[in-house]
C-alpha cells in the first residue's frame, strides 16, 4: 500500500513538472527580455554630483571678475548690468539664479521688469539628468548675456514678474545686495586706509 501512494505521488508531481515546466520557462525569458529592453535606472551619485558642482565653481571663478565671483559665493547669485536701455529711462539690470529664469529688474527703483526663460542642457548625460550643475547654469547664462544680450533676450520667453521666482524673495536679494555692496566699499576704503598707514614697531611693556 505505501509503495503504492509513494508511486502516485512521484507520478503527480512528474505530471505537475512536465505541466509547469514550460510557464516557468516563459516567465524566465519574459523576465530577461524586459531586463534587456528596459535598462536599470541610473540612480543619482551624491559624491559625483558635488565633484562636478565643484569644478563647476572653479570654472565659475576663473571667468568672471572677482568682485563677481565674489557675490556668488556670499549670495548664491550674479548680478549683470545691461548694456542698452532698451527703451526705457535707464538700463535695466539681471539676477542670475541656478536654474531659475533670469530676473530683469531697475536699479534705481528695484522696480522688477520681467523674467527671461532660458535652459542649457548637459551634454554629459551619464548622469541620466541632463541637468547642469548649479554653477555652470550661472556660468552658461552669464557667458549668454554678456556675450550677446540682444540675442539672448530675443529667443529668450519672457514672462510678467512673479510667474516663476517669487518677488518677495527678488526684493530682499535686492537689499541684501545693497548690504553686500556696502560691506565691501567698507572692507575696500579700510585696506586702503590700512596700506598707507605708517608702520609703528610694537613697543615692549
Amino acid at each position: 500500500m505505501l509503495v503504492a501512494v509513494v508511486a502516485a505521488v512521484v507520478a503527480l508531481a512528474a505530471l505537475a513538472t512536465d505541466l509547469l515546466a514550460p510557464r516557468v520557462a516563459r516567465r524566465r525569458r519574459a523576465r530577461a527580455e524586459n531586463a534587456r529592453r528596459s535598462p536599470a535606472p541610473i540612480l543619482p551619485d551624491p559624491g559625483r554630483e558635488r565633484r562636478a558642482e565643484h569644478r563647476a565653481r572653479e570654472l565659475l571663478r576663473s571667468c568672471v571678475a572677482a568682485e563677481d565671483w565674489e557675490m556668488y559665493r556670499d549670495l548664491g547669485f550674479l548680478r549683470v548690468s545691461s548694456s542698452s536701455a532698451d527703451g526705457r529711462d535707464e538700463p535695466c539690470a539681471y539676477l542670475l539664479y541656478p536654474h531659475r529664469p533670469i530676473v530683469a529688474y531697475l536699479p534705481s527703483s528695484g522696480r522688477l521688469v520681467g523674467e527671461y526663460c532660458v535652459s542649457f542642457e548637459d551634454p554629459d548625460t551619464t548622469n541620466g539628468t541632463g541637468r547642469l550643475p548649479d554653477s555652470d547654469d550661472v556660468l552658461a547664462k552669464w557667458m549668454a548675456l554678456t556675450g550677446d544680450e540682444h540675442e539672448l533676450i530675443a529667443t529668450a520667453n519672457m514672462h510678467l514678474p512673479g510667474r516663476q521666482v517669487d518677488p518677495v524673495q527678488v526684493e530682499r536679494d535686492l537689499v541684501r545686495l545693497a548690504r553686500w555692496y556696502h560691506h565691501r566699499s567698507r572692507r575696500s576704503a579700510k585696506a586702503g586706509r590700512g596700506s598707507d598707514a605708517p608702520v609703528v614697531a610694537p613697543t615692549a611693556s
